[in-house]
């Protein structure tokens, strides 16, 4: 009986050293796409030996803290609505999506440099796969063009998206114009060849409208 309370203990132990790890990984990788796992083991208090002890190198523990982060995103994401007009549908996926994006700027990057590029399309399979279905939804009922693959639409909203990150990195655009900026971008490449682009405002792209013709 004790040596099984004590197997207990200590794997209760281990998962609690390996949530701190991720998350302090988390956060300094947010701040700091350079950290180190030093910096990590120090702000998640532990040694070095505790966090070789579960992650055998910085690329494990940013694939870590990168998964918690999508896993969090997707908690967020499955409260939006996607059903309705699909580029009203859209433009709530993308201001959802892209306050997720702005948050994890950093964190990103660390992975983008730390993970492969199958790795990082691996880890966002679930919230491509929302906008799979949105979009194939979209192209069923006109709203989005057909002459393009579905992949090759969804990967240009997430490589839109991430490149607003890039350009507010560069000092191009702020945080509070990018949702608007990739909602017009998108929502022009989707629409139908021939048919006017919905509108948006600018500023504020929460309500596009069809243009009449």
């Amino acid at each position: 009986m004790g040596s099984k309370n004590s197997t207990a203990t200590k794997r209760a132990d281990a998962l609690r050293s390996i949530e701190a790890i991720v998350q302090a990984a988390a956060e300094c990788l947010g701040q700091n796409p350079e950290a180190n796992l030093s910096e990590i083991a120090r702000a998640a208090g532990v040694g070095r030996v505790t966090l070789y002890a579960h992650f055998a190198s910085r690329t494990e523990v940013v694939d870590a803290a990168m998964s918690r982060a999508i896993d969090r995103g997707n908690e967020v994401l499955d409260t939006i609505n996607l059903t309705g007009d699909p580029r009203l549908a859209l433009t709530r996926y993308i201001e959802a999506g892209w306050h997720l994006v702005d948050q994890a700027r950093a964190l990103l990057a660390a992975a983008q440099r730390e993970l492969s590029a199958g790795r990082i399309l691996e880890l966002h399979a679930g919230p491509a796969a929302r906008v799979e279905a949105l979009v194939a939804r979209g192209r069923a009922e006109g709203a989005f063009r057909t002459d393009l693959p579905t992949a090759w639409m969804v990967n240009v909203l997430h490589a839109v998206m991430h490149s607003a990150a890039e350009e507010i990195r560069a000092g191009r655009l702020t945080s509070d114009r990018a949702a608007a900026h990739i909602t017009a971008t998108v929502l022009a490449a989707f629409t139908p060849p021939g048919t006017p682009v919905p509108e948006t405002d600018g500023a504020d792209a929460s309500s596009p409208a069809p243009k009449e013709p």
